[in-house]
């Protein structure tokens, strides 16, 4: 074989990926969600390949890698958000205390409720801010006004947004800045008590000032949720996140504890991203 076809068969030849490397921060409260051995293909496609992680409960989790390696088609499955797509097919398992995700008898509306979700850009509904925050609450039936009015106060505060909106709960959300639009959509996420939050690149579409807000606001919220997060910010993922893991080509490459996986990765690709080889 000459030299330059031998070159062109290795240019060509798929990559090979070694087992993950594991080394992640333990929650005392122990996991929450658990992912096994799951696979998602969009028709003959294959998206994820044998995807294992444990999600610790109270922390917060950072899914990173270049585009297009499978991190938001991931987080997108945690609450089945991905069942919109056609030809979507999947294998594994993927439980939330124990309770299986995927399945013929699983309640996906009540799973979508366990899972709040925020967006890479703010999506306020087109009515006040008082509305946007107790949509939820309206939507599972509560007409209480006392409860609604408690869960507007509880749950701005909860997002760091109440000291600024306070003297305006009746105006349209679509008047707020995008950070506070953000916040609102946290605030809206979190009236409805889930247990996880799923943020996709919540900060991708912010100025530096109200991205600091979130991500400040992140780690007031951890503990008392688990958090899993989409970033194309490794710095963001350094400041705001407990365990990271890091996906490549669909396949999760390291997932451990971020000051670690940061400082000394034990995966050679996961090194190669980290410093800025590709990606």
């Amino acid at each position: 074989m000459s030299v330059t076809a031998a070159a062109a068969v290795e240019k060509s030849a798929p990559p090979v990926f070694l087992p993950p490397v594991y080394h992640d921060r333990q929650s005392a409260s122990g996991v929450q969600l658990e992912i096994k051995d799951f696979c998602l293909w969009y028709g003959q496609s294959q998206a994820l390949h044998d995807i294992n992680i444990n999600v610790q409960k109270g922390m917060v989790t950072a899914l990173i890698g270049p585009s297009g390696c499978g991190k938001s088609t991931l987080l997108r499955s945690l609450n089945r958000m991905n069942d919109l797509i056609d030809n979507l097919r999947t294998t594994g398992q993927v439980t939330l205390e124990g309770e299986p995700l995927f399945g013929n008898k699983v309640d996906v509306i009540a799973l979508r409720k366990r899972m709040g979700m925020v967006f890479q850009k703010p999506n306020p509904f087109p009515m006040t801010i008082a509305e946007n925050v107790v949509y939820p609450l309206k939507v599972d039936g509560v007409t209480d006004k006392a409860l609604l009015q408690e869960a507007v106060e509880k749950s701005l505060r909860g997002a760091a947004l109440w000291d600024e909106v306070k003297d305006r709960l009746n105006q349209s959300a679509l008047g707020l800045s995008g950070g506070q639009q953000q916040r609102l959509c946290i605030a809206r996420a979190i009236a409805g008590n889930p247990d996880v939050l799923l943020m996709d690149e919540p900060c991708s579409a912010l100025d530096p000032i109200a991205t600091l807000k979130i991500e400040e606001l992140i780690d007031e919220l951890k503990g008392n949720y688990t958090i899993v997060i989409v970033t194309h910010n490794m710095q963001q993922a350094g400041r705001v996140s407990d365990n990271t893991a890091f996906m490549y080509l669909g396949h999760l490459i390291e997932y451990g504890a971020t000051d670690v996986l940061f400082t000394t990765p034990k995966a050679a690709k996961t090194e190669e991203y980290i410093t800025g080889r590709f990606g």
